[in-house]
C-alpha cells in the first residue's frame, strides 16, 4: 500500500482520487473558459503530481512516522517527491511538443516551492535507481484510474533536463506559453490544497448575484419596475464589460457591483477590516446569501464572535477560495504581481473570477501600483475586473490607460446628483482646539463628529472636550484592543441610529470608508481631499442639507499627520484647490465639484515633480520588472499589510490572561489551541513598532513537543503602557503613550 499522508491517514490513489473530483468540478464550472490544451495539461499534472511519493525512501519515512514496520533503504538518499513525480509520466504515449511537456514537467516538479534548488544530477541518479522496482507497485496502486507508466527509464534524461533549464517565467517566455504554465501550475496548486484540507474546490458555481440583488432591490424599494438606480442600471447592463465607475456615496455602490458580478466568482474587496464585516453582515443576513467568505487577517475571530454556527467551515472555504463571493483585503488575493514563490495560484483564481476594487484612492501610491498591476494582469490572462470610487485620482486613470486596461472590453462611467446639496464648508484659519466651545454647544442638541489626523490629537482632543461635556463625548481609533474596538464601533452605529442621541464622536480617518453614519456636523483638520470628501460622507451621508448654516469645518492650522501620515505637497495643493472653489463657487460642495478637485488634485499637472508622483511611478517600474521567486510569500504579504506595526496585548491586560496562555501550553489537541489563540487575541491590538520599540517584550510561554521547545503565539508581545476602556461607559483613551515623533493612523 503506498500512502500519501500519515495525518489523517491516506492512500496515494485515494489522495489523488481527492484532486480528480475536484478537478471535475473545476471543470464543469469553468471549462469553456480556457482552451482544451489547458484543462489535458491539468488533468495530467493531477493525476501524476505525487506518483514520486511511491519512492522508497519516503514511503520509508512516513510509514516510520506511524509506527509501521519498515526497512530503511539505504541506498537511497532524501529526494522531495515532487521532483521525482515527472519520472512517471509515460512521455512515449503521451506524446507531446516540447513546449507542453515542459509546462507539464514543471508543473508537477514545482508544485511544493522550496528553498532548495533541485539537483537534477542526483535526482535522475534517485530515479533510475528507485524508479523500475516500484513501478508494479504503482501500477496497482492506481489500477482503478486511467494511466499508463514508463516502461523504461529512456525518457528520464529528457525530464531530468526540464529540471536544468530556467524555469518558465513572464520576462523568459512568450505570452501563451507562460499563461498556460500558470494555470496549470496554479489551478495544480489549488486542487492539491482544497484536497489535503478537504476543502470544496468550488462552492455554489451556479449562483446568480445579478437574480438575488434585483430582488433585494424589490424588496427594499417596494417596486416592480424602476427599483434600479442609474449606477446599479449602468452595471446590469455591462455585466460583460470590465467597469471603471466614479460614484458618489449613497448611490448603491455595493448593489451594483453585485448585479454586475452575477454568475462569476467574485472577489470583493476593500482597504478596511471593519468595512468588510460589514458587507458580509449585509449581504448574509439582509439578502440571505448563505454561501459568501470573509477573508483578512481577523475574519476568523469576527466569524467566531459573531455567533454563526458554521463559522468554521465559512473559514476554510474563504481561505481555499472555495466561495462564489468573498470579501477580502487585498493583502489576500491580489499580491500576485510580487511573483513570490507560488504565486501562480492567486493568479490563475483570478483568471476564471472577477475581482471588485472599492475605493481605490485609499490606498497609498505604492499599493495603488500592486493593484494597476494585478488589474493588468489580470486583464491578459481573461479575468475581469470592476474599480468603483467616489473619487479617482486622474494619475491612476492614466495609468489604466497607459497599460490598455481601458480599452474596448472596459466601460466607463461617471454618477452623480447635483438635484440636492448635502454639504456646505466653512474654512478655519485657526486650529480644531479654538473650537472647543462651539463643538459643546452643538453637541448638546446635534450629533457631532470630529476626524483628526493623527491617534495622539485624537486622545488630546478627546481629554480637552470631555473636562467640559464629560459623558457626551466618545473616541475611537485603532489603539483600543479587538475586543473593545469591536465594542466601541457597534456603540457608534447604535448613537448615529438613536435619533434622540446627542453628543461628539472624536475619530481619526479609520470611519472614513468603514462605518455608515450620518451625522449633523462634521470638524475635521485639513488633510488631502479625497480622504476630506470620503469624511463629508459621514455627514448628511443621504439627505439634503436642510439650513444654511456651514455642516463642515476645516481647520487649516497645523493639522497633525502633515508629512508623516499624509504627503506635504498634496496637502498644500489640496488647501489651495479649497481656497479656489470658495473664491469661485462660494462655500456649497456639489457632488460634481468633490470629484473635478479630486482629478485636479492628482494630475500629473499639479503632481509633477512631487514625491507623490515619483513614488507612484517608481512602484510600477519596480513591479514591471519584478523578477519571478524573487521574494517569498510571507514578504509579499508583509510589503502590502505594511510592515510598520506589530500585534501586542497591554501589560496589565496579559497578567490576566496567564491563566489561557497555560492552558495552550498544555493543550494538545489542534482546534482547541485555535480556539485558545483566538480568545486571547481578542484582546491584541496592532500598534507601531517604532513607536513603541522601546516598551515590547516577547511572550515567555512555551509549548513542549517530541521535537523540542516552541514559543506560543510568537508573533504577539507584551506593551509595557498602560491601557484604559470601560466598557459600561463606553470610555477611555486606550493604549496610553509619551510624546513620539512617530505617528499612526
Amino acid at each position: 500500500m503506498l500512502l500519501a499522508k500519515s495525518n489523517p491517514v491516506e492512500t496515494l490513489a485515494e489522495h489523488t482520487m481527492e484532486l480528480m473530483k475536484r478537478y471535475d468540478l473545476l471543470f464543469k464550472a469553468y471549462g469553456e473558459l480556457f482552451d482544451a490544451d489547458v484543462w489535458e495539461l491539468l488533468r495530467l499534472a493531477v493525476m501524476y503530481h505525487d506518483t514520486g511519493k511511491a519512492y522508497t525512501y519516503f514511503q520509508y519515512t512516513i510509514k516510520k512516522a506511524l509506527n509501521l514496520e519498515v526497512e530503511k533503504p539505504h541506498e537511497l538518499i532524501h529526494i522531495p517527491h515532487n521532483y521525482l513525480s515527472p519520472f512517471y509520466l509515460p512521455l512515449s504515449i503521451l506524446k507531446m511538443d516540447k513546449a507542453s511537456r515542459k509546462i507539464l514537467i514543471q508543473a508537477i516538479a514545482y508544485h511544493h516551492e522550496r528553498e532548495i534548488v533541485p539537483d537534477s544530477h542526483r535526482i535522475l541518479e534517485m530515479a533510475k535507481l528507485d524508479i523500475p522496482k516500484q513501478l508494479e507497485a504503482i501500477k496497482e496502486a492506481f489500477a482503478s484510474f486511467d494511466m499508463e507508466f514508463p516502461e523504461d527509464d529512456r525518457y528520464f534524461p529528457r525530464i531530468a533536463s526540464h529540471l536544468d533549464e530556467q524555469r518558465i517565467k513572464s520576462i523568459a517566455q512568450d505570452n501563451k506559453i507562460y499563461l498556460t504554465y500558470v494555470l496549470v501550475k496554479g489551478l495544480l496548486h489549488r486542487l492539491d490544497h482544497a484536497a489535503s484540507a478537504h476543502v470544496a474546490i468550488e462552492v455554489d458555481t451556479d449562483f446568480d448575484f445579478n437574480d438575488l440583488t434585483q430582488k433585494y432591490l424589490r424588496k427594499l424599494t417596494n417596486k416592480t419596475v424602476g427599483y434600479m438606480r442609474p449606477l446599479q442600471q449602468f452595471a446590469h447592463e455591462h455585466q460583460n464589460k470590465n467597469l471603471v465607475l466614479i460614484a458618489q456615496t449613497g448611490m448603491g455602490k455595493t448593489e451594483a457591483a453585485l448585479l454586475w458580478a452575477g454568475k462569476k466568482k467574485t472577489f470583493f474587496t476593500v482597504p478596511l477590516r471593519v468595512s468588510l464585516n460589514a458587507l458580509f453582515d449585509r449581504v448574509a443576513s439582509e439578502m440571505g446569501y448563505a454561501y459568501c467568505g470573509l477573508l483578512h487577517s481577523t475574519s476568523a475571530h469576527y466569524l467566531d464572535d459573531s455567533g454563526r454556527e458554521d463559522w468554521e467551515v465559512i473559514y476554510d472555504q474563504s481561505k481555499h477560495f472555495a466561495n462564489k463571493l468573498i470579501f477580502t483585503t487585498i493583502d489576500q488575493i491580489l499580491k500576485f504581481p510580487f511573483k513570490f514563490r507560488g504565486y501562480e495560484k492567486y493568479y490563475a483564481t483570478l483568471a476564471h473570477s472577477c475581482v471588485i476594487i472599492d475605493e481605490i484612492q485609499a490606498y497609498s501610491p505604492w499599493i495603488t501600483a500592486v493593484i494597476i498591476k494585478a488589474l493588468e494582469m489580470i486583464h491578459k490572462i481573461g479575468g475581469r475586473f470592476m474599480v468603483m470610487t467616489a473619487t479617482m485620482p486622474q494619475i491612476y486613470l492614466d495609468a489604466l490607460e497607459e497599460r490598455g486596461l481601458l480599452d474596448e472590453q472596459c466601460a466607463q462611467h461617471t454618477f452623480y446628483d447635483d438635484a440636492y446639496l448635502r454639504h456646505r464648508i466653512e474654512l478655519h484659519d485657526e486650529s480644531l482646539d479654538d473650537e472647543l466651545d462651539a463643538i459643546s454647544r452643538s453637541a448638546v442638541e446635534k450629533k457631532v463628529l470630529v476626524i483628526v489626523n493623527t491617534i495622539d490629537r485624537a486622545v488630546d482632543f478627546y481629554e480637552r472636550l470631555k473636562e467640559i461635556l464629560d459623558d457626551r463625548v466618545y473616541l475611537l481609533h485603532s489603539r483600543f484592543i479587538q475586543k473593545d474596538r469591536q465594542l466601541l464601533e457597534q456603540s457608534l452605529k447604535n448613537f448615529d441610529r438613536n435619533p434622540k442621541a446627542t453628543g461628539v464622536w472624536i475619530t481619526t480617518q479609520i470611519v472614513e470608508a468603514s462605518i455608515d453614519i450620518d451625522f449633523d456636523e462634521l470638524y475635521t483638520e485639513l488633510s488631502p481631499l479625497d480622504s476630506l470628501f470620503q469624511r463629508f460622507g459621514r455627514c448628511y451621508r443621504k439627505r439634503p442639507l436642510n439650513h444654511q448654516e456651514a455642516n463642515i469645518h476645516i481647520f487649516m492650522k497645523d493639522p497633525s499627520g502633515s508629512g508623516t501620515i499624509y504627503d506635504k505637497e498634496i496637502m498644500a495643493i489640496s488647501e489651495k484647490l479649497l481656497h479656489e472653489h470658495i473664491n469661485k463657487f462660494g462655500p456649497d460642495v456639489l457632488e460634481s465639484r468633490k470629484i473635478s478637485m479630486v482629478a485636479a488634485l492628482y494630475s500629473k499637472e499639479n503632481l509633477m515633480g512631487t514625491d507623490f508622483y515619483e513614488r507612484f511611478q517608481k512602484a510600477l517600474m519596480e513591479l514591471d520588472h519584478m523578477d519571478d521567486y524573487r521574494v517569498s510569500f510571507s514578504e509579499a504579504q508583509q510589503i502590502l499589510r505594511g510592515d510598520e506595526t506589530i500585534m501586542v496585548i497591554p501589560r496589565k491586560i496579559y497578567d490576566e490572561l496567564i491563566p489561557l496562555f497555560e492552558a495552550l501550553e498544555m493543550e494538545t489537541d489542534g482546534r482547541k489551541r485555535s480556539q485558545l489563540r483566538r480568545e486571547i487575541e481578542k484582546y491584541t491590538c496592532s500598534v507601531s513598532k517604532h513607536m513603541f520599540k522601546n516598551a515590547l517584550h516577547p511572550i515567555d510561554h512555551y509549548r513542549q513537543t517530541k521535537s523540542g521547545k516552541y514559543p506560543v503565539m510568537n508573533y504577539v508581545y507584551i506593551l509595557e503602557k498602560d491601557y484604559e476602556f470601560y466598557p459600561d461607559m463606553i470610555a477611555g483613551r486606550g493604549i496610553l503613550k509619551e510624546e513620539s515623533k512617530f505617528e499612526e493612523l
